[in-house]
């Protein structure tokens, strides 16, 4: 969102920091489009027929990056190695020469529940995956993400 759109709904001026918002017409308008109940952001199809015609924009966002080991990855392809823990694809041996040594890497214990201190065990805390099975298991069914054991039933 840009300076000038929150100005039009009631910021006096750009914010240096946190802010108290007194102004009801600006709180009504960031609570619209700044909270997970705004969801054109994630569902293109909630455009405007209009809008679906554009893209390119810019847009800044601001997200929680978590610390990940580079070792800690290394150590569980070596363990692990670079097959898909769910649906058993080798990126080389599909893909060839550029395929070599890809594969993602997934917690099985989501990172942001880890907490700062926690240190972590490449043999039963990481598993490569392909990236269309990483994508699967961050995907919520019924509000729950799938196990690897339950993805591999509704892929097989």
């Amino acid at each position: 969102m840009r300076l000038d759109q929150l100005k039009q709904n009631g910021l006096n001026s750009a914010p240096q920091g946190p802010i108290k918002i007194k102004n009801q017409e600006l709180l009504e308008y960031i609570e619209k489009y700044f909270t997970d109940n705004y969801q054109s952001d994630f569902f293109p199809d909630v455009l405007n027929e209009s809008e679906i015609e554009y893209e390119g924009a810019k847009k800044t966002v601001l997200v929680n990056k978590y610390e990940r080991s580079s070792k800690a990855r290394e150590n569980a392809i070596k363990y692990h190695g670079l097959n898909c823990k769910v649906c058993d694809i080798n990126f080389e041996n599909k893909y060839g020469k550029i395929g070599k040594d890809f594969i993602h890497i997934h917690h099985l214990v989501p990172i942001h529940e880890l907490g700062r201190g926690y240190k972590i065990n490449y043999q039963t805390d990481l598993i490569p995956v392909c990236p269309n099975c990483h994508s699967m298991l961050h995907r919520k069914i019924n509000g729950i993400e799938p196990t690897v054991d339950e993805l591999k039933k509704i892929l097989f």
